[in-house]
């Protein structure tokens, strides 16, 4: 199951929303598909080899998957600057899936089976059609992207957000029904007032069927609720706007690819269309906002976007004053963020493993599973793997929430350990 998180919810389902809009995705591994960070061992002993995989050159754009890594990669540069751990060195080797399933098959063969990584982590994949393979080889799989069911399906895979599911590998979640949480939508109308929301889908299966499960999450939060469709080949986003401004609507809601979220954001403000909160995900939290919305300065202002991380912005926290030095200055995300605390929780199962007298993926994976939730210094809401025979009807569950503001960046709206709320878990079909 899908912790009772909104933002994991919305990134799931929307990579349905890609798979299904990208069937034509290649089953070739791009040129330079693997590649090893070299390391010197000054010590002389054998480097531990770690595998992040990656869809790197996917359909859907050549920097929309990479975060995980960059910020994986950062952290594992970081921990070799100060000696690597307990003295070992991490060797990184990457591969980019392509995209497409086979690739991710390829990577997962040439990863395990002829690099022979001692874990994965920080996965980032299109189609994790690997998985399997994964779980079959007890390669510990920790802290990547849940963008398909599989973090949620198999042993050995540990989701960035955690997962109350029984993950036997027979199914997803509870014979195939997943859970997720209204805490975002119960956010919005307790701290904003807002009552009219909108659903902005495309014409495509996956799209509509993500729209209906919104949709059905905001009435169950008392939203009168405006849902609107546009064709995927011809989209009449102007329509849209006209309509949102005819319904009075204070929230915006979507179902569709950051592309379509900004000419929806560019209609908006053709017609000088306002809404309390254009609500996105943790996918776009990034600081590209400027640029990607730079025809549409009024939506742009009413951009929100909720997680279960800390903001990258809160440079009050040591623990994202650490992540931001080890980026060097490059453009942020907060991918990157979550790909360091994924790093981040593999290097201290390693170390509880260490100091226990031996580094096996058994002992790993004992700390992975233990009650106590973790955090990574604070950058996580508290994670766990939970292995519920049943779903929670309901789950006290709490939220990070951001606002963009033009010169300061994504600007957070309270503590996430205290955004919290006590809502039902709707369940759906991935």
């Amino acid at each position: 199951m899908s912790p009772s998180r909104a933002a994991e919810t919305v990134t799931a389902l929307l990579l349905a929303v890609l798979l299904a809009l990208l069937t034509g995705c290649g089953s070739r591994l791009p040129e330079r598909a693997f590649e090893t960070r070299p390391t010197v061992n000054p010590s002389g002993g054998e480097p531990l080899r770690v595998g992040i995989i990656t869809s790197t050159t996917s359909p859907v754009g050549g920097e929309t998957f990479t975060g995980p890594r960059d910020g994986a990669r950062a952290w594992f540069d970081a921990l070799n600057a100060r000696g690597g751990l307990d003295g070992r060195r991490i060797e990184v080797e990457t591969c980019d899936d392509g995209g497409s399933g086979v690739g991710n098959n390829a990577c997962v063969h040439r990863l395990i089976d002829e690099r022979g990584v001692f874990a994965l982590v920080a996965t980032t994949a299109l189609n994790y059609a690997g998985a399997p393979l994964v779980a079959r080889a007890g390669v510990p799989d920790i802290g990547g992207q849940p963008l398909t069911p599989a973090y949620d399906t198999y042993p050995h895979l540990y989701g960035i957000y955690g997962s109350s599911a029984p993950r036997t590998g027979r199914a997803p979640g509870w014979g195939g029904t997943l859970y997720g949480g209204t805490e975002v939508y119960h956010w919005f109308r307790e701290k904003l007032g807002a009552r009219t929301a909108a659903v902005v889908s495309y014409n495509q299966a996956a799209s509509a069927a993500y729209a209906r499960l919104v949709a059905r999450g905001l009435r169950t939060e008392g939203y009168r609720v405006v849902e609107e469709q546009v064709d995927f080949a011809l989209p009449n986003f102007r329509a849209v706007a006209a309509d949102l401004r005819a319904e009075h609507v204070d929230l915006v809601f979507d179902a569709m690819d950051t592309h379509g979220n900004v000419r929806l954001c560019e209609a908006m403000e053709t017609l000088g269309v306002r809404v309390d909160a254009k609500v996105t995900n943790v996918q776009n939290w990034s600081s590209a906002v400027s640029r990607d919305y730079a025809r549409a300065p009024g939506c742009r202002a009413s951009l929100w976007v909720t997680g279960s991380s800390r903001n990258y912005e809160d440079t009050g926290q040591p623990a994202v004053r650490e992540f931001r030095t080890a980026m060097g200055g490059r453009a942020l995300s907060q991918w990157q963020l979550e790909g360091w605390a994924a790093a981040m929780w593999f290097t201290d199962a390693a170390r509880s493993c260490l100091a226990r007298g031996a580094l096996t993926r058994s002992c790993v994976e004992e700390y992975m599973n233990r009650p106590e939730p973790y955090t990574a210094r604070g950058l996580l809401l508290p994670v766990r793997f939970e292995h519920l025979a049943r779903p929670p009807a309901t789950r006290n569950t709490c939220l990070s929430v951001a606002r963009w503001e033009d010169g300061r960046g994504w600007v957070s709206q309270g503590d996430m350990a205290k955004n919290c709320a006590t809502v039902p878990q709707l369940g759906y079909r991935p």
